[in-house]
């Protein structure tokens, strides 16, 4: 066992002992490191303000993700090379070519969201497929999503959009400067692996980062007060938002044998407890092609390559995008507490708001997605405000088995922004079963979705608007798929026209 943390800033290696559990990455960079080109702006993951960049070996290959400093603890660095906007000029002085472009193309004004943008685009920009996506359709929606996580006040995205085309053709021809060095981190990082469970203790708090599975079920079962924490996108607003102290976390991202993902013989997925949306992007969207758009627009980039698929199950937020999502699939969660192990339907975790089926010193392990049945129809649609890293008003998830003679088999209507919980549709799916995919159908569905919820208004969305958003995602759902297009293959939001049919009864 170890006593202290270790990780690169720049080229300087780092020994952490005596730390608060709750001391973020930002804090520490600006007040212990006097690196204060990381900048605070929302403080809770949203501006993209403090973006850095982290090196980790990922099937020992060395792999950078643009993170918020502002939510990621300084502890989840063992074992990492964290880049800041300091360390992107080279000691003559040059430029990194994303912050040369940021010149050229004049992407700054004020210059406070700055580092942040020119983190995320250099995180970009060390791609190994940077130059086959250059002047791409793809190459435009890559840049899009790197940035949806950096909100600019004053410069526009025109500017910044060009200057990180600019830098990407650069580096396809001239080659990425921290690519570069590539062997030379790898090796570096390789040293820092030995395998050992961490345990930092000092009077501001307990720190345990388990190596496996195993050492993680014992600290969690000798203290069950403990927070579990994953990728820190929830707990790290409860820091810089509630001012909570943590007297002990307890790490699940250490644990090696949680990044598993893969598909079994049956075709069913199985993702690790401590696998991010990022690592699991591949294989959801493979696995569930319907949820591609609305899998995509989970926070940002910057939150996907943080927060976990099972830390967005175990929060039980009523508006995770997720859940609804593999509760539609049939998925089961995979619950462990020391050395006894249980399996729970998805939808039976969640019991009410903030109470979830699990027991103390209890903890996921793992999500299996089942495969999608022969004849299955299947769709996924967020609702929301903005198109990019915005909180869902409802989000619909829906599979539907049809049986040969064109009839629903089977309905799955799992919703997320309806309830204290993200649950199921039971009387609209009980009013599709063994009917046709017709009009009527649908009608007697829209109808007994009314009395599945009782939805709250708020300040994303009023009940009437909920209910009525429900009622036309399903209007949606049976709509013909166009000839060009695969059955299912769509998401967003219902058509003018649909509200207005529902609105006017």
């Amino acid at each position: 066992m170890r006593q202290h943390i270790r990780f690169y800033v720049g080229d300087t290696l780092h020994h952490l002992s005596d730390l608060p559990p709750e001391m973020t990455l930002l804090d520490w960079l600006r007040e212990q490191q006097s690196r204060t080109g990381t900048k605070e702006g929302c403080n809770e993951g949203d501006c993209g303000a403090c973006t850095v960049l982290v090196g980790r070996l990922e099937q020992d290959r060395l792999v950078w993700r643009a993170v918020n400093a502002c939510i990621h603890m300084v502890w989840m660095l063992d074992g990492a090379q964290l880049l800041t906007v300091e360390d992107l000029r080279t000691a003559s002085g040059t430029l990194h070519p994303v912050q040369q472009a940021m010149v050229d193309e004049h992407g700054s004004q004020c210059g406070f969201c700055t580092p942040g943008f020119v983190m995320s685009m250099v995180a970009l920009s060390t791609r190994a497929d940077l130059a086959e996506l250059e002047g791409t359709l793809d190459g435009e929606r890559v840049i899009n999503e790197a940035l949806a996580g950096n909100l600019c006040r004053c410069t526009g995205y025109a500017p910044i959009v060009r200057a990180m085309k600019k830098a990407a053709a650069h580096c396809a021809r001239n080659g990425e400067p921290i690519s570069a060095r590539q062997e030379e981190l790898t090796a570096r990082l390789r040293a820092l692996q030995d395998g050992k469970t961490v345990e930092l203790r000092s009077p501001k708090g307990r720190i345990t980062l388990p190596a496996s599975v195993d050492a993680l079920a014992t600290a969690y079962a000798q203290d069950p007060a403990a927070v579990l924490v994953a990728g820190g996108t929830d707990v790290g607003l409860w820091v810089t938002k509630r001012l909570r102290q943590l007297p002990h976390i307890i790490a699940v991202r250490s644990a090696q044998d949680l990044h598993n993902i893969h598909t079994r013989p049956d075709g069913a997925l199985w993702i690790g407890a401590a696998v991010t949306y990022t690592e699991a992007m591949p294989h959801l969207l493979a696995h569930l092609p319907a949820a591609e758009q609305t899998l995509r627009r989970i926070g940002s980039t910057q939150v996907r390559n943080a927060a976990t698929v099972c830390g967005n199950i175990g929060n039980a937020s009523p508006i995770g995008d997720g859940p609804p999502i593999f509760m539609a699939a049939g998925a089961q969660l995979h619950l462990r507490c020391a050395g006894v192990r249980r399996v729970v339907p998805l939808e039976a975790f969640f019991l009410d708001y903030g109470k979830q089926d699990i027991q103390p010193g209890e903890f996921i392990e793992g999500v299996l997605v089942p495969p999608l049945a022969q004849g299955s129809v299947c769709a996924v649609y967020k609702v929301s405000k903005r198109f990019d890293q915005d909180i869902s008003a409802v989000l619909g998830a829906f599979v539907l088995v049809m049986a040969t003679d064109g009839t629903i088999q089977q309905a799955r209507l799992a919703y997320g922004g309806m309830a204290g919980i993200p649950c199921r549709a039971k009387k609209a799916e009980a009013a599709m079963l063994g009917q046709p995919r017709t009009q009527a159908t649908l009608r007697a569905a829209q109808a007994a979705i009314q009395e599945d919820f009782t939805p709250l208004s708020d300040m994303r969305a009023s009940a009437w608007y909920r209910s009525t958003v429900a009622a036309n995602l399903l209007a949606r759902l049976f709509e013909p798929a166009p000839a060009s297009s695969t059955e299912g293959m769509t998401t967003g939001a219902p058509t003018l026209q649909n509200w207005q049919e529902l609105a006017d009864g």
